[in-house]
């Protein structure tokens, strides 16, 4: 496990539940947090050590030393290729939440893709399958357990798919913090602020404008109605490679007030990753915001609500008949505070490569080259979450 942030140290506590992992060796560039992460599981199965994500030898070292089987990545994606390439070397096998990151279109970037999310490792695939060796790209919750279930639907409801509409939306509040994402803010301005993707199959993958296409979606459950706008996002990229399908969107129910203070950050240049001299030192806008928000990963003491993750299915079902249909899972911060000691959000990210990876470690899933997570059947994986709490449910709406 390399990262031991607040997914990082989520996984490892819900891994270290499983008798299916002999060891767990958690790292990061802290070893103070890593050991935090460890000692906290309780289980003697869980070491903590220190790992420069950014050195692929200090990783590869690692990797040999504790005799890995798989590397885990949960860092943000900036540290996507040392981490993807020191897996390849040392054979193991690999699985991360977030795909190796895009670049816009240099004269077209609202219209064309430039370099899209996971370009780089689909163009070793065919190394890793001559391997052997298992890159699962994509595998949280979105992207991840969103694709699963766009795998189950095309596999038992839908004879054929018009579109899938991935949405994301929540009724959490933040009591004590005039601003402050439940999520890596990183991250969050990464994918927010690039061109978001889009699919369709007339015309392949295309860019728009970020937060375009407003619509109103109603989450389940009580939820509610929130205002989703598209987002650059994995799963617009990976489903089409398996899943037969006209049209695949990504879309945020961020908020006026979230989205007002991305657009601001654009303004002032605050989401750059270029750093700049400030009384001689050097150091990232992006970075700086980061470092000035509290961390996601200790709000779970002051938020409140739940997170729902879901992918909307639109076509004819089996019976030839149009349907629609919302396959979607619903995590509420008081359950997973109570039962894990962590918020909802990093949480439901993290318990889905923890199935994912006792899917590898069964059999259940097999293969070698770069998959996403609808490479594989979605029954074994969606039986297993049950187990962990972490249920999903569907919902059929009228088209």
């Amino acid at each position: 496990m390399v990262g031991a942030g607040g997914v990082g140290s989520s996984i490892v506590s819900i891994a270290a539940r499983r008798d299916v992992f002999e060891q767990i060796v958690v790292a990061d560039v802290d070893a103070g947090r890593a050991n935090r992460a460890a000692a906290r599981t309780g289980s003697p199965r869980v070491i903590g050590t220190r790992v420069d994500a950014s050195d692929r030898i200090d990783l590869v070292e690692l990797a040999r030393t504790s005799q890995a089987d798989v590397f885990v990545n949960a860092c943000d994606p900036r540290f996507n290729p040392p981490i993807f390439d020191a897996a390849f070397e040392a054979g193991c096998h690999y699985l991360d939440m977030a795909a190796h990151m895009s670049s816009p279109h240099p004269t077209h970037p609202y219209e064309k893709c430039g370099v899209m999310l996971a370009d780089a490792q689909f163009a070793v695939a065919d190394k890793w399958e001559d391997r052997g060796q298992l890159a699962i790209v994509g595998m949280g919750v979105e992207p991840g357990f969103s694709d699963v279930v766009a795998r189950y639907a095309a596999d038992h409801l839908f004879s054929r798919i018009d579109e899938i509409g991935v949405r994301d939306g929540s009724d959490l509040v933040i009591d004590g913090f005039a601003f402050a994402p439940t999520f890596s803010i990183w991250t969050t301005i990464e994918e927010c602020l690039n061109p978001p993707v889009i699919y369709e199959r007339e015309r392949g993958w295309f860019t728009t404008e970020p937060f375009s296409e407003m619509e109103t979606f109603v989450f389940p459950e009580d939820i509610g109605a929130l205002g989703c706008v598209n987002v650059e996002h994995e799963e617009v990229i990976l489903m089409p490679r398996w899943i037969d399908v006209g049209r695949v969107t990504f879309k945020y129910g961020l908020g006026d007030e979230f989205i007002d203070v991305l657009k601001t950050l654009r303004k002032l240049g605050l989401d750059s990753t270029r750093p700049v001299s400030v009384r001689g030192v050097e150091v990232a806008p992006r970075d700086l915001v980061a470092a000035v928000l509290p961390n996601p990963a200790e709000l779970g003491d002051h938020m409140r609500g739940r997170t729902c993750a879901g992918s909307l299915v639109t076509g004819l079902g089996i019976d030839g008949q149009p349907r629609s249909t919302y396959l979607y899972q619903i995590v509420d911060n008081e359950w997973t505070m109570r039962e894990y000691g962590h918020q909802a959000v990093v949480w439901q990210t993290a318990v889905h490569p923890v199935v994912a990876l006792e899917m590898v470690a069964t059999g259940e899933w097999t293969g070698a080259g770069v998959k996403g997570p609808e490479a594989f059947s979605a029954d074994p994986f969606l039986a297993l979450l049950a187990e962990h709490g972490a249920t999903w449910a569907m919902e059929d709406r009228t088209r």
